[in-house]
């Protein structure tokens, strides 16, 4: 019951909804995104791998396939990018 009061009705909460209930309490949806992310050990954004250039004394051999560079030159895990 109502005694009088400056803020009747709706109590400034807008209209009806899950917003206007008591114990109102939407998670962010940034918390949402994050939660989504992997948490493996090692894991790393694409957009921060680092890029292993290879110069003119490391040049690939002819047919050599990016996998054998690999081996031979002893790069593990970063991209290759021929200058």
């Amino acid at each position: 019951m109502g005694r009088g009061g400056k803020r009747g009705k709706t109590a400034g909460r807008g209209g009806k909804g899950q917003t206007a209930r008591a114990g109102n309490k939407r998670r962010p949806e940034l918390r949402d995104i994050i939660k989504r992310l992997p948490k493996n050990r090692g894991y790393q954004f694409k957009s921060i791998q680092k890029i292993f250039i290879l110069g003119a004394d490391k040049q690939p051999l002819k047919g050599e396939k990016f996998s054998e560079i690999r081996k031979r030159l002893g790069i593990k895990g970063k991209k290759i990018k021929l200058k």
